[in-house]
């Protein structure tokens, strides 16, 4: 089934305009969810908003928005204050400039959508993208919608044009926020890693290869439930094997449950 534009919208760089079309780049499997229920009947519980200065459940006729400038203080703004605050939709992806897509650093990326030729805009989408292609660049820009303006980058793959909405650096974390135990890499122990990562290296990127095994199995498990069978922890909970400390033991039996492809099982390749 072809995909369904889901919002349309004009890359506008230097003097060319291209009208496109948005896709969803994804088609989300959702987490399974459950309900909360009264214990004593299985009914499904509501919601209800309460003051707890008032001490009683407030209506949704009766609430206001309102921001947090300090504790416990706050301003309160109207709906058309509200509706004042919203960047204005423009419905145009305005390329700013172009960059080395090599450089650009994955953890920005939040969402991807796919971009296809609106009516009239065939032969400039398909210009753009092979002068993408051809220098290795992405076009960095701001795209408002819904309300905000979104930082993206749009690259080609495929033939198609990719628009990746990007995080705002202030928005990501530096890496030197993360604490790392100052220490040394053992030289054998390195050699040993990087032996298990060319015995079990791929050349080529395959996420079919992989399914979300736990969904399945909750899934399963709730069908059983539904038939009215029992279920024991030992029913849904996957054995975590046995832990190895030893972290030169764990590599070396790792590289033997890893034999490299061209080689006999259970042959540890020097």
């Amino acid at each position: 089934m072809p995909a369904r534009s889901i919002a349309s919208a004009t890359i506008s760089f230097g003097l060319v305009n291209v009208p496109i079309n948005l896709y969803s780049s994804s088609e989300s499997k959702s987490s399974v969810s459950f309900n909360m229920l009264h214990k004593k009947c299985n009914s499904r519980l509501k919601q209800q908003y309460t003051c707890p200065k008032d001490n009683e459940v407030v209506e949704r006729a009766e609430m206001v928005k309102g921001y947090e400038f300090a504790k416990d203080q706050y301003v309160v703004f109207t709906p058309e204050e509200l509706k004042a605050l919203e960047e204005k939709a423009t419905a145009m992806i305005e390329v700013v400039e172009f960059v080395p897509l090599a450089k650009v650093d994955r953890e920005y990326v939040e969402k991807v959508y796919y971009l296809g030729p609106d009516k009239g805009g065939d032969r400039a989408y398909r210009l753009l993208c092979a002068a993408l292609a051809e220098t290795g660049r992405a076009a960095l820009g701001q795209y408002s919608a819904r309300g905000n303006q979104y930082l993206v980058l749009l690259r080609p793959l495929n033939g198609v044009i990719v628009m990746e909405q990007l995080h705002y650096a202030d928005e990501v974390r530096a890496t030197t926020e993360v604490p790392i135990p100052a220490g040394e890499v053992k030289a054998a122990e390195l050699a040993l890693a990087k032996q298990l990562i060319e015995q079990t290296a791929n050349d080529s990127f395959e996420p079919q290869k992989y399914k979300d095994t736990v969904r399945e199995r909750v899934l399963e498990t709730i069908q059983r439930k539904v038939e009215g069978q029992d279920i024991t922890t030992s029913d849904v909970t996957p054995d975590a094997g046995s832990k190895v400390i030893d972290l030169m033991e764990a590599l070396k039996a790792s590289l033997v449950s890893h034999p490299a492809k061209d080689s006999v099982p259970g042959r540890m390749v020097s």
